[in-house]
């Protein structure tokens, strides 16, 4: 039911647009898929209803037919804009549109699809691009074009409104007469073209042209032949005349409108529908003289800047049939640019000067320079500036073509002074009456500090020529009155430094034993304790002798002793800080350096732990310095009848040192038996039963432990070398940690002893190493060889002779 409806009014507005331009009837298959789009939703805001449009499709000559050829034709429409969104969608450009897709409207408009949504087409974006061309400058926006173009905007009359009181009646109108009361009908009746209404057992009643009001009087009255003394007292009948279904009206708007002609609107329709649905005025068009003529004569001129600024719709007025909209050529369009609320082209009517363009334009940013506007004028052979200043804006009148900039203010100051340092409110200060020289601005800044060094003091000023320049001066003599006042100048700063920024940041360190070591302010009449309790008090560790505090011998070049430059002096101290206590009341100087040591006999607790097969594993404490493995083994109760000596592995920061505990065990003066160190960590294993074979073997893998078995036969349990096995750098890799290599002398090789859990590693050659001696290459050595051989006989032979 939708869809039928929505071909309705396209059909039937199409068919009134297309017979007002050409007066000839057009058939169904003649009309573009784009004409269909375009009108579609000018016949929705029309304002008329469905029944209204179908009658004057088939006054036209539509037959039913052609309404089921347009359900048709817009079902296509439909399916094939469905499927260039799904194209969209998935990323696809095309620069061919189809006719049935998007379709372009004329300039300034959105694109419209067949179901009357606007949207943005690829040739629209296309053109957008051309327009922001760097060679092209980008079209200036007048004032109100878009209020016609805004889809949220239309000016779609309210037929669900009460009957207007001035509303006159036509042809086509309908009218619902509903009589209650002891008598109850109803009656719905329509106005003839011949401007007469006929109700049952009446003779026509013409009504054409009358209000509703003077027609429902006249009803009323013909009516009380049916119904006797109808609305009259005392009756007991009465009857209400309302307005149903409004008839079509047609206008025709000419001038400079987007799309001139003839359209068939609702009777409700005013001024503003009918000029939404030919696009409203165009480039040329004005804004201000818009007329509307009824019988030849000017009923209203409507000025559409009254609604844009004031919401005014005064000469909005209702049209009737037949009525003429022109819209008149623009007389002057001036340009306001820069710093106002609203930079666009504005139009002005005769005896309008800036300050109504300026009020059109929303008036001034919050930045703009108003002294001084530049207007660029076109004269009959060149352009022309003109400067028009804040007094000259209510009289100057713009002319066309006139182009208004508004400038930015400067980002500076006419009577700003800063002053800083040294003083209590230091800032920014305005030169004004009571503030005009730099007594003024101390006393403003409410004086100097204690710490103020009154000596001199800095004004940074520009000259004329805007050069920096700097004025020093006796503050302390300008404060109290006994030289001359300095009169300030625009962005003078005014700079009062103080005692501690002209020195070097006085500081005292404290090193060593103390909880928070570190640099800290000094202060005139701290003491050693003093800066101790800064640093939170002594470490458990601390020896109160012999601290250290060194001192800088500073002499400013006034004695020619620079053999000591720094002093150093050591004292002892109270533990409890004591007042009393003369170290801890000697006086600190800026720079000194206190040191407090560790106590030699401070020792904190070390432990060492042993692991596995000993009778009490666990975490030993290092009681004396020379504590030895052999120490460590014997306070752990001895080892299990299960330990292995030759398995043992002592870890010293997370590193494997080889030891032989066996020999420790039997000679504690051999060197294996090493001093304990904090954190050492001894495991004794377990009797390992396997031999572990890595490396450039065939089969890498473990092979239990057979007593007489060399290291070839292990070797051999595991396939054999690789292709890339470097034999000679074989090493065995004992429980202990310590690796012993295979040796060579002379024809024989030495093999390293295999004990139990020891691990053989077969070292291999890179595979992208060559590997031995091609057979060429052990010909060609061995010819050289016999060269060199024969060569030397050769030699010896001839020295004995």
């Amino acid at each position: 039911m939708k869809l039928f409806s929505r071909i309705l009014l396209t059909l039937s507005f199409l068919v009134l647009v297309h017979a007002s331009f050409s007066q000839v009837k057009r058939k169904v298959e003649d009309l573009s898929d784009e004409e269909i789009a375009t009108f579609f939703e000018r016949a929705q805001s029309s304002g008329m209803t469905e029944a209204q449009l179908e009658k004057a499709a088939k006054a036209q000559g539509y037959t039913s037919a052609d309404i089921a050829k347009m359900r048709s034709r817009l079902t296509q429409i439909g399916d094939n804009k469905t499927k260039e969104k799904t194209t969209a969608t998935k990323g696809k450009t095309s620069s061919k549109r189809s006719v049935s897709g998007k379709l372009s409207t004329k300039k300034g408009k959105k694109n419209t699809t067949a179901d009357g949504e606007d949207e943005d087409s690829e040739d629209s974006m296309m053109e957008e691009e051309e327009e922001t061309d760097s060679t092209k400058l980008p079209k200036k926006v007048i004032y109100g074009a878009n209020l016609f173009n805004n889809k949220k905007l239309n000016f779609e009359p309210d037929l669900r409104i009460a009957t207007p009181v001035n509303y006159t009646l036509g042809p086509d109108d309908e009218l619902n007469i509903d009589i209650f009361g002891e008598a109850m009908d109803n009656y719905t009746v329509t106005v003839s073209p011949e401007g007469t209404i006929k109700i049952l057992n009446l003779s026509p009643i013409y009504v054409n042209g009358l209000t509703v009001e003077a027609a429902s009087s006249r009803i009323v009255s013909r009516l009380r032949q049916l119904y006797q003394g109808l609305n009259r007292p005392g009756s007991g009948s009465s009857a209400i005349v309302t307005l149903g279904n409004v008839r079509s009206i047609k206008v025709t708007l000419v001038g400079e409108v987007e799309n001139p002609g003839s359209y068939t609107i609702s009777s409700l329709a005013t001024v503003f529908n009918a000029l939404y649905l030919a696009g409203g005025p165009n480039e040329n068009g004005s804004y201000r003289s818009i007329r509307v003529i009824r019988a030849n004569k000017v009923v209203r001129t409507l000025d559409l800047y009254d609604f844009l600024l004031k919401a005014d719709q005064k000469d909005n007025i209702q049209l009737k049939d037949q009525d003429i909209i022109r819209v008149g050529d623009f007389d002057t369009h001036v340009e306001l640019a820069g710093e106002v609320r609203r930079p666009m082209v504005f139009e002005a009517i005769k005896g309008e000067t800036l300050k109504d363009i300026l009020r059109y334009a929303g008036g001034f940013t919050d930045k703009a320079y108003t002294y001084s506007m530049t207007v660029r004028r076109n004269t009959s052979r060149e352009l022309k500036l003109l400067n028009i200043t804040q007094d000259e804006v209510a009289t100057f009148q713009p002319q066309n073509g006139d182009s208004i900039s508004v400038g930015k203010i400067i980002e500076r100051y006419e009577n700003r002074v800063t002053v800083s340092g040294a003083v209590f409110r230091p800032g920014v200060f305005a030169i004004e009456s009571g503030l005009t020289t730099v007594k003024d601005l101390v006393k403003r800044a409410e004086g100097p500090r204690e710490n103020a060094f009154l000596n001199r003091a800095t004004i940074s000023r520009r000259k004329e020529n805007y050069d920096p320049e700097m004025i020093s001066f006796d503050l302390g003599k300008v404060l109290r009155g006994e030289i001359a006042d300095i009169a300030l100048h625009r962005e003078d700063s005014l700079t009062v430094y103080s005692l501690d920024s002209l020195r070097e940041y006085q500081k005292i360190s404290i090193f060593g034993e103390v909880n928070k070591p570190g640099i800290f302010e000094y202060r005139s009449g701290m003491k050693v304790a003093d800066l101790i309790l800064l640093a939170k008090g002594f470490k458990e560790a601390a020896s109160y002798a012999k601290i250290e505090l060194s001192r800088r011998v500073i002499t400013h070049g006034v004695t020619d002793d620079v053999n000591q430059k720094i002093e150093v002096k050591t004292f002892d101290i109270d533990g409890s800080l004591n007042i009393s206590n003369e170290g801890s009341q000697y006086a600190l100087k800026p720079f000194d350096i206190v040191s407090i040591r560790r106590s030699p006999n401070y020792e904190v607790q070390r432990g060492v732990s042993i692991e596995g097969m000993v009778n009490y594993p666990g975490r030993y404490a290092i009681p004396k310095d020379d504590q030895k493995i052999s120490d460590l083994v014997m306070a752990a109760g001895g080892l299990k009848p299960e330990g292995f000596l030759d398995g043992a592995i002592l870890y010293r920061d997370s590193t494997v040192v080889g030891v032989k505990l066996s020999e420790v065990l039997k000679n504690p003066n051999s060197t294996n038996n090493l001093l304990l160190m904090e954190n050492d960590r001894l495991i004794i294993p377990r009797v390992l039963e396997t031999i572990k074979l890595t490396g450039g073997v065939q089969n890498p893998i473990s092979i239990a432990y057979q007593a007489g078995n060399s290291l070839q036969d292990y070797l051999d349990g595991a396939g054999g070398y690789t292709e890339y096995a470097d034999k000679k750098n074989i090493y065995v890799k004992a429980p202990n940690g310590i690796s012993t290599k295979r040796r060579h002398f002379l024809f024989f090789r030495i093999n390293p002893k295999v004990l139990p859990g020891s691990e053989i590693v077969v070292p291999e050659f890179p595979t992208n190493m060559k590997k031995g001696m091609t057979t060429a290459e052990a010909v060609g050595l061995s010819s050289a060889l016999v060269s060199v051989a024969l060569t030397l006989t050769t030699l010896i032979n001839n020295l004995t002779k």
